[in-house]
């Protein structure tokens, strides 16, 4: 079993609010992080699926079974399915303010919070589960190349044979389309054109998103490609990586840059079966940078938030991390471990004034090169992160 950065997080929100909401896609592991949290309770725990239809009958009468239980720590796990339970909480929660009350987990995003913003809006914490990060693997055997390959998803990641994590993949995507694409979502999408969507947008992985191309090779409107888009990254599955264009006279691109969230789902809606698929396929430079980006976001602090930086005039940072309202690094991913400096991010590096300015390899030595820091991803997570977060 791969210990979780974020049992540690949840467990010190549930000491802190009545209700604690976790995120994140179908089999990324909430489930298990919420049933480690409930044993260490013993009996002080209640644990309910929304999908089960024993635990749905027993919400029948939500308000008699959480009153009964009242001194439990009670889980509900696909909480969006049923929105009646956000009224519910509310006044049990405003009579007893006592923390770690309720645990309720999500798979999508959007439709849950909007819930959780209107009816517990100051009662409740919020906390998303990633997949796999490179911290995680650290004492479990699994390499850093296994997990770029792999994925995130644990129960892929573990498997020793590529042709059991292909199959494990093909299941997902198929259960996704065929039964989450509508329920996740409580309407009625085309699991067709969510597909559709789907495979355009893993060969479009590391470049900017443009509705209109989109629009005009699915044959649908631009708004129902930004709607299914919504709901792609909603599921946790894709990130649109929004431009950094503020206090700047010059031309910037100011359309989001799409990314695959977990790099195996990646390989496998492209058609890459093992890693000797991947190494020799032109969408490689695009996969490692994806993963880079996802590998630092999932590591790093909440008060930094990510951007990219692009100009019409060919300054570009593919990550820039930012404190507030000022940049505080800029990033260079290379799949290369011996890298040169590109004009283009040199003076992306100077338009930005940040602080600290890096390239990131695969497993570089560590040392600096024209003024820039380059390193490999390990070693970025692990000693250049936490001290951009602390400066």
């Amino acid at each position: 079993m791969i210990e979780r950065d974020a049992q540690k997080d949840v467990e010190k929100l549930l000491r802190q609010f009545p209700a604690v909401v976790i995120g994140g896609a179908r089999q990324i592991g909430k489930t298990t992080l919420a049933r480690a949290l409930a044993k260490r309770r013993g009996q002080k725990a209640l644990l309910l699926d929304m999908e089960l239809p024993s635990d749905r009958r027993k919400m029948d009468d939500m308000e008699t079974l959480f009153t009964r239980h009242a001194d439990k720590l009670i889980v509900i796990d696909e909480a969006q399915t049923l929105p009646e339970i956000f009224t519910v909480l509310r006044p049990l929660i405003d009579a007893d303010r006592r923390p770690g009350r309720f645990l309720l987990l999500g798979s999508v995003s959007p439709f849950l919070m909007s819930r959780v913003s209107q009816t517990l809006a100051g009662r409740v914490a919020h906390a998303e589960l990633s997949g796999v990060n490179l911290r995680e693997i650290a004492h479990t055997g699994i390499t850093f190349r296994q997990l770029w390959f792999k994925g995130g998803y644990p129960p892929a990641l573990t498997l020793r044979h590529y042709e059991k994590w292909r199959l494990w993949m093909y299941n997902y995507e198929k259960t996704f389309v065929e039964r989450d694409v509508t329920m996740l979502m409580n309407e009625t999408l085309s699991p067709a054109t969510v597909r559709r969507l789907w495979l355009m947008l893993s060969g479009l992985s590391g470049h900017l998103l443009n509705y209109e191309d989109l629009s005009r090779s699915l044959g649908i409107s631009r708004a129902t490609v930004i709607k299914y888009t919504d709901f792609l990254e909603g599921a946790y599955l894709i990130r649109r990586l929004q431009p950094w264009f503020i206090n700047t006279a010059k031309r910037l691109v100011k359309s989001p840059k799409i990314y695959f969230r977990d790099s195996g789902l990646l390989h496998f809606m492209n058609r890459i079966y093992n890693p000797d698929d991947l190494a020799n396929h032109h969408t490689v430079g695009a996969s490692w940078e994806g993963f880079v980006i996802e590998q630092i976001i999932r590591t790093m602090p909440v008060y930094l938030s990510p951007f990219f930086y692009r100009t019409h005039q060919g300054a570009e940072a593919d990550l820039v991390l930012v404190k507030g309202n000022r940049p505080v690094a800029a990033i260079e991913v290379k799949l290369n471990n011996q890298p040169d400096v590109p004009k283009g991010f040199r003076i992306a590096a100077d338009d930005l004034q940040t602080k600290y300015a890096y390239i990131i390899t695969p497993e570089s030595d560590d040392y600096t090169l024209k003024g820039v820091r380059v390193c490999s991803l390990m070693t970025f997570v692990c000693k250049y992160l936490p001290a951009i977060a602390r400066g």
